[in-house]
């Protein structure tokens, strides 16, 4: 049997970074709100949306946190972390069309227990639409 893992604890280092860019879709907000339950209409209502601060529909922000879950799943650390903390400020929404640029970099390591505190946050055009940080628990190397 082969290994998925991408990175033991041993491998990672304070500042390593990783990142993922998708672009949102009408279709993924609708099926986000479907799978969710979230139907508030600012995001699954373009004529309600019309009418708020925004003048369109808005990504839920819990569907920009999941591509930082994307990151730490897929990247890094990787697939075997556990992702078990997210803190998260939102700044900004994101829009139908726009290009979200999800981050994470290692910030702490706690070889001991094997916890890895990550920075996050979200871009679009280069503006940070939420960020904060990451807890996972990455295995170590086995011996």
């Amino acid at each position: 049997m082969t290994s998925n893992i991408k990175y033991y604890l041993e491998d990672l280092e304070v500042g390593m970074k990783s990142s993922t860019k998708s672009v949102i879709t009408g279709d993924m907000i609708d099926v986000f709100a479907k799978i969710t339950g979230d139907n508030n209409p600012i995001h699954v209502d373009a004529e309600f949306a019309a009418t708020t601060q925004f003048g369109q529909r808005i990504a839920h922000g819990a569907l920009s946190a999941s591509f930082i879950s994307a990151v730490l799943g897929n990247q890094l650390p990787g697939p075997g972390a556990v992702f078990v903390e997210l803190n998260l400020r939102f700044r900004k929404p994101a829009f139908i069309g726009d290009l979200v640029t999800a981050v994470a970099e290692v910030s702490e390591i706690n070889f001991r227990t094997g916890r890895v505190k990550m920075k996050c946050y979200c871009e679009v055009n280069g503006n940070k639409i939420c960020r904060g940080d990451a807890g996972v628990f990455v295995s170590k190397r086995p011996i």
